[in-house]
């Protein structure tokens, strides 16, 4: 058997196995006593819901994975990869349209064949318990405006990728590596005001209390921004959260409505503390940096493999092309970039302590801090006693009891 095909589908398996068995390790973490931090904020048949939840997500994602990893592995041994490279290549383009027809006919059909699985995850699961607010019409639009955002911003990208990787030699890897790097930048530039409105409405926050002490504090941290934002987060869900994105003079905080609606004013100043004291340790930037050296180092160890055809026999491949390639390649580097993710959601938990410090440092405020917290975790229905394993491989934010616990030892402190 190919040797690169063992490889593979033994990476696929090993990724599923441990998202089974780490899944299972944290249901069975759950703890039905509430937490005494939670008194008075969860009541014991909510904290039963948010228990319920967590079990009725994990056993649906459960079934999600195992239903793909199977359709992905029946996939690759009947050699479908190759049946529509032979029908893409029916058409007589040139090589870069080739790559941008198999690779769109790749993710269309995965789109597709999501669809139920997304439907269902928001029609059954989040209306049962209280969340969704997503119309059909809403759900439907979401999906073609991914497909043509995808299309035109992945086209682009991947366009230029094979334009590069066939016309500029060895050094394409580092050709590649530079011009995304530059796209990737501008998009970030681009994306709150281009992007994110596409999908949401951003309305200036209007005059009142919020307002003037939001800027306020804006103001004595010398935090310069676009403004304030409402966010029409309960177009989709009564689930609440805020965020920071842009750069320059697009720099903007955006506040979900349904936060406005939940949290008093100290509350939401906390919350906008933490936001920009992402922005004052660079936290921002930092990830910047590590995803643009992440990214050269992929393409450096992609450069290894192009047009490789131990690795094209294990797809049943007929044809070699730099466009597969970069498909097939995906699944080798799998491993490394988990291992990428790991140490990314550790640094990023690592910067979340950092951004709590600064909010209570700068604001003064820790108790309404540790409200909006707990709050924020009982409108979702957080997971509050998540497994260790868990938390290590996936959780880009530390439990909230945890950050909770670290506040309110900054208190004796600062």
């Amino acid at each position: 058997m190919n040797g690169y095909l063992i490889v593979i589908v033994g990476i696929i398996i090993f990724k599923y196995l441990l998202n089974l068995f780490v899944e299972i390790l944290n249901i069975r973490h759950v703890q039905t006593e509430l937490p005494k931090e939670f008194e008075g904020y969860y009541d014991a048949e909510k904290y039963s819901k948010s228990q319920a939840y967590l079990k009725e997500k994990t056993n649906f994602g459960l079934f999600d994975d195992s239903f793909f990893t199977l359709i992905t592995v029946i996939f690759i041994f009947v050699g479908g990869f190759n049946f529509i490279d032979q029908y893409v290549r029916g058409f007589g383009f040139g090589s870069i349209v080739n790559g941008l027809l198999f690779t769109g006919i790749l993710m269309l059909l995965s789109q597709v064949v999501n669809i139920p699985f997304s439907a269902y995850q928001t029609f059954v699961i989040e209306e049962k318990f209280g969340f969704n607010k997503t119309t059909i019409k809403t759900f439907i639009l979401d999906i073609i405006k991914g497909l043509v955002l995808g299309a035109i911003i992945g086209g682009i990208a991947f366009a230029g990728v094979l334009w590069f990787f066939e016309k500029t030699g060895s050094g394409a890897w580092l050709y590649c590596w530079l011009a995304l790097t530059v796209f990737q930048l501008f998009l970030v530039f681009i994306a709150p005001v281009v992007i994110m409105p596409l999908f949401n409405k951003f309305i200036p926050l209007e005059d009142g209390e919020l307002k003037k002490t939001l800027e306020e504090y804006a103001r004595q941290q010398d935090f310069k921004m676009q403004g304030v934002f409402k966010m029409d987060g309960s177009r989709r869900s009564t689930k609440s959260n805020a965020f920071f994105t842009g750069f320059g003079k697009f720099r903007r905080i955006a506040l979900f409505d349904t936060l406005i609606e939940k949290q008093t004013t100290d509350e939401l100043v906390s919350v906008l503390a933490h936001e920009i004291g992402h922005y004052k340790k660079k936290h921002i930037v930092k990830s910047i940096v590590i995803s643009i050296i992440t990214t050269g180092l992929m393409f450096f160890i992609l450069s290894f493999f192009l047009n490789n055809k131990g690795l094209f026999a294990a797809f049943k491949m007929e044809n070699v092309s730099v466009y597969a390639s970069l498909v097939f390649f995906g699944f080798l580097y799998a491993p490394i970039n988990m291992l990428i993710s790991i140490a990314g959601s550790c640094l990023s938990r690592k910067h979340e302590y950092e951004a709590d410090r600064f909010a209570v440092a700068t604001y003064k405020k820790p108790g309404s801090f540790i409200n909006a917290l707990k709050k924020l975790s009982v409108d979702n229905l957080s997971n509050l006693t998540p497994h260790p394993l868990k938390v290590f491989l996936e959780y880009s934010h530390p439990p909230v009891l945890e950050r909770i616990e670290a506040i309110r030892k900054l208190e004796g402190v600062l």
